[in-house]
């Protein structure tokens, strides 16, 4: 196994706004208790859609955390970032004036899978209406996949080093292990993680065509992963962004180091062909187990994919039997996404924020809506579970074939 690299990548702020909570408080008392959030799809001009069912956050007023110049040239999953910034960055202790004295130590990297989908659409419903005068100039940068990134540098002006990762879902951890790839190259601080908002019409269309989307319509048995009745997964928006730093920054200034990011693995197996994302899966797991210089027994708790689709669950089931060994069918697996819904890019870096909680409380969240798993895996349901936590595993696979394993460990662990 690797050496840990001598400047350790850590986390020292959480920041989301997710279908169960708008707030890290609110959002692990929900997915602690189990709440699950999953409701029929109000927003307007869905309804006529076979697509029913999604987590969708409610409790969010963006001109209450995103200034009004900000706010007419970004669409909503980027309101949702640059909330989830500001929130990690208060968590992390980072003030204004201490960024900027240092701007080029601080940068920032984000994935997302669909982009501003809410905003092109009412734009080039301006255009076939109205004509081409009638669209606005920032429909040139709002939906594209990057603004997030974008707005959330110059809004606070960071000038460290910044990117965008286009890995669909598993894209979320691929942001965090870029963010500990900075660190681990000088830089001081990240601000990593994803949001997604593909609850518009016109996204939702263009989300029909995955053959993996539950259309059921009851919220309950919409989306039950590893169970006989699984049938797809349920869309969600929102998402989470953590402050990245390097431990000694971290350890300088006082600020308390809330996990590590110990190690990464990723591989491509290929759009929908779930049962060779076993094997790739399983060495994106070695992958990460070995940087991190983990053996598979360290592991305490596995934070699952959770696809929904049964070659896809068996898929992941037999994956982590295959890294883990003996052990992974002991390990606890949790999957707590299926309360609020699986958020495309957003969806692994919420369960990051949900296993840095995990670690730090001891306890590891239930998997709403699944009491019934036919695979070979201790899934925590029902209710919440008391552990000794030092170290957790988060996956995360795509539609488009990408798979990401990440190994996180408690305060001061090894480095990735």
């Amino acid at each position: 196994m690797s050496e840990p690299h001598p400047r350790r990548a850590a986390i020292t702020g959480i920041g989301l706004v997710a279908p169960n909570g708008t707030s890290t408080e609110t959002f692990w008392k929900s997915t602690r208790e189990g709440i699950s959030v999953l409701d029929r799809i109000t927003r307007e001009g869905c309804g006529h859609l076979p697509l029913r069912v999604a987590g969708e956050v409610r409790d969010f007023d963006p001109p209450t955390v995103v200034e009004e110049r900000y706010l007419v040239q970004t669409d909503r999953f980027t309101h949702f970032a640059m909330a989830a910034a500001d929130q990690a960055l208060d968590d992390a202790g980072l003030d204004r004036a201490e960024t900027d004295a240092a701007p080029f130590s601080v940068g920032v990297v984000t994935a997302a899978g669909s982009g501003g989908g809410e905003f092109g659409q009412r734009e080039l419903q301006q255009l076939w209406d109205k004509g081409s005068r009638f669209v606005g100039p920032y429909q040139s940068i709002a939906w594209f996949y990057a603004a997030s990134t974008g707005q959330i540098s110059i809004r606070r002006g960071f000038k460290g080093p910044c990117g965008v990762v286009a890995a669909d879902e598993a894209g979320g951890l691929d942001a965090l292990a870029h963010a500990a790839r900075a660190v681990r190259r000088g830089t001081d601080v990240i601000v990593a993680g994803a949001t997604e908002a593909p609850l518009a019409p016109y996204s939702m269309v263009c989300q029909l065509g995955y053959e993996e989307l539950s259309l059921v319509d009851d919220p309950e048995r919409a989306y039950r992963p590893f169970t006989a009745s699984a049938c797809g997964f349920v869309p969600a928006e929102g998402g989470a962004m953590l402050v990245v730093e390097a431990e000694t920054s971290a350890r300088r200034r006082g600020a308390p180091v809330r996990a590590t990011l110990a190690g990464h693995g990723a591989t491509f197996t290929g759009a929908s062909r779930w049962e060779q994302s076993r094997e790739g899966l399983a060495q994106a797991i070695r992958g990460a187990l070995d940087e991190a210089g983990c053996a598979p027994e360290e592991i305490d708790v596995v934070f699952a994919d959770a696809l929904g689709v049964p070659e896809a669950d068996r898929a992941e089931a037999l994956a982590i039997a295959d890294a883990l060994g003996a052990h992974g069918r002991r390990v606890p697996v949790t999957a707590p996404k299926t309360a609020f819904g699986r958020g495309y890019s957003a969806a692994p870096v919420l369960d990051v924020a949900a296993a840095v909680l995990a670690l730090e409380h001891g306890l590891i969240p239930p998997t709403p809506n699944v009491f019934d798993a036919c695979h070979d895996l201790d899934l925590v349901t029902s209710r919440a579970r008391a552990a000794e936590l030092g170290t957790a595993l988060v996956l995360s696979r795509g539609l488009m074939g990408s798979n990401s394993a990440l190994v996180l460990r408690l305060g001061a662990g090894d480095a990735s």
